[in-house]
């Protein structure tokens, strides 16, 4: 799995400036689009539009997630072959297409890919940036030179009975399946590390809290149990996202009505597509809602924000319950990853848990922007999917990536504090509940009090207040039989 969460940069910021490296002395090309005559480099692979993508759209400074790219030429590849096979494209044509498309499935001529992941135009400049460098690979395949379209054309070859509106949010969804599966991999090896301490904690009493105040007594075990069940229902609902990520409008073409494709080609595109890319996508049922309508992609973001409410809630008592190490808490011990103060010596901070703690923040943040997003489509289309493909990439691999060091360098190395644990629950008056039903609630409230007040143990007030027998007031108030 590629852990360059949103790609390398693609230039160096001078100022106001936005310098490319290149070799000195580069020799160009001009080419011509609708706006004009440009020049390109002469040993580039992109094309006109994409230059004028990657000089409008400096934004992030940033590359586009390389497994988006990596969907993209996928689909770029089926839809080749589709062509082929209804009689739409030559088969010399289609088989120089298809090697371009292999060599950059396999990394190749990568740094092509210019355009800023933020951009205007509905993923349009993305678009073309694969079919500008598809096109001048396969050129040279044929023998020719970049630059030469007469040979293979961006728009009437690449992407033939294609657009925009089908392609990149296609290639959005089959970037978000394969992003999601190694989420929910560390998910599950999460679940595995906490069912084991689960095991491991399963006789360490220790005092419940509610409202940070002690409540009744309860075991390590149970607790870390909790955990495990929670990251479980999150797994499940992860099963949810991936479903909702497999309809695609793939055939739709500009607004789901399928105008310029073949009604073979858009009947065969998609099982062609899951052939190439060995993917269980199906064809959404009505293509106009399907290139309307993002809410799949709110439904996604929630149930990955709903992972990281729940992975934070974790954090924050991983936080607490190691807390100390002698004025706190105290009743775990987090492993010692790294210093925890440059004035303070000695001092051990709980830095994995806090990572996945900030990373949570920043998937709820990104929440709201793919809401807002996908909420601010008109009539046939929705613009915005580059920001929302943006913040959703963002979100799963950062918390997937949080999840495993949360695994790896804490859970598997948390270890329980015995002896602390008994001293709070043996110090603790939360245990008066238990005599609610024997001695009633406000004679047990008056114990507390005075147990507290006269800093005794729950014990020794009942015995000395003569509320219950000595021997039964032992037996009921032993935490183990409170469990």
């Amino acid at each position: 799995m590629f852990k360059g969460i949103l790609g390398s940069p693609i230039g160096i910021r001078s100022g106001m400036e936005f310098h490319y490296e290149s070799q000195e002395k580069e020799e160009y090309r001009l080419e011509h689009d609708s706006v004009g005559d440009k020049q390109v480099p002469v040993s580039a692979y992109y094309g006109v539009q994409s230059l004028r993508a990657a000089e409008n759209f400096k934004i992030t400074g940033l590359s586009i997630h390389p497994e988006l790219i990596t969907s993209l030429i996928y689909i770029k590849k089926a839809t080749a072959l589709t062509n082929c096979e209804v009689g739409n494209l030559d088969k010399k044509k289609a088989d120089a297409i298809v090697a371009a498309c292999d060599e950059l499935i396999d990394g190749k001529y990568l740094e092509n890919f210019i355009v800023d992941p933020i951009q205007g135009g509905a993923g349009t400049s993305l678009n073309m940036n694969a079919n500008e460098v598809i096109a001048n690979r396969a050129i040279e395949i044929l023998g020719g030179k970049k630059g030469d379209y007469s040979i293979i054309h961006p728009n009437d070859d690449v992407n033939k009975g294609q657009s925009t509106n089908d392609v990149i949010p296609t290639a959005g969804k089959m970037t978000a399946i394969t992003l999601l599966k190694y989420l929910k991999m560390q998910m599950q090896c999460l679940q595995l590390a906490l069912s084991k301490k689960a095991t491991a904690f399963e006789s360490v009493v220790k005092m419940g809290r509610t409202q940070m105040q002690d409540a009744v007594p309860v075991t390590l075990g149970q607790e870390f149990k909790a955990y495990a069940d929670a990251v479980s229902r999150n797994i499940e609902r992860l099963d949810v996202a991936l479903n909702e990520m497999r309809s695609v409008n793939m055939g739709g073409t500009a607004i789901g009505t399928g105008i310029n494709a073949d009604k073979d080609y858009i009947k065969n595109i998609v099982p062609k597509l899951n052939e190439v890319a060995n993917m269980d996508l199906v064809q959404a049922p009505d293509l106009i809602d399907a290139t309307q309508n993002l809410d799949p992609f709110v439904t996604v973001s929630g149930i990955v924000k709903a992972c990281a409410v729940t992975l934070s809630k974790i954090a924050n008592d991983f936080r607490l319950m190691s807390s100390g190490p002698r004025a706190g808490f105290g009743e775990i011990t987090l492993p010692a990853k790294q210093n925890g103060s440059s004035i303070m010596p000695g001092k051990v901070n709980p830095v994995i848990p806090e990572v996945l703690n900030q990373v949570a923040f920043n998937v709820i943040g990104n929440d709201v922007t793919i809401t807002m997003a996908a909420e601010a489509g008109q009539l046939e289309l929705n613009a915005f999917e580059p920001i929302i493909f943006y913040n959703l990439f963002q979100s799963i691999d950062t918390l997937g990536f949080a999840v495993e060091t949360f695994v790896d360098n804490c859970v598997d190395g948390v270890i329980a504090n015995e002896e602390r644990c008994n001293e709070l629950v043996s110090n603790s008056i939360g245990i008066i509940t238990v005599l609610v039903p024997i001695i009633g609630y406000q004679k047990a409230a008056d114990a507390a009090k005075k147990a507290l007040r006269e800093r005794k143990s729950v014990l020794d007030v009942v015995i000395e207040d003569k509320l219950l027998d000595p021997d039964k007031a032992k037996e009921i108030l032993n935490p183990k039989k409170m469990l």
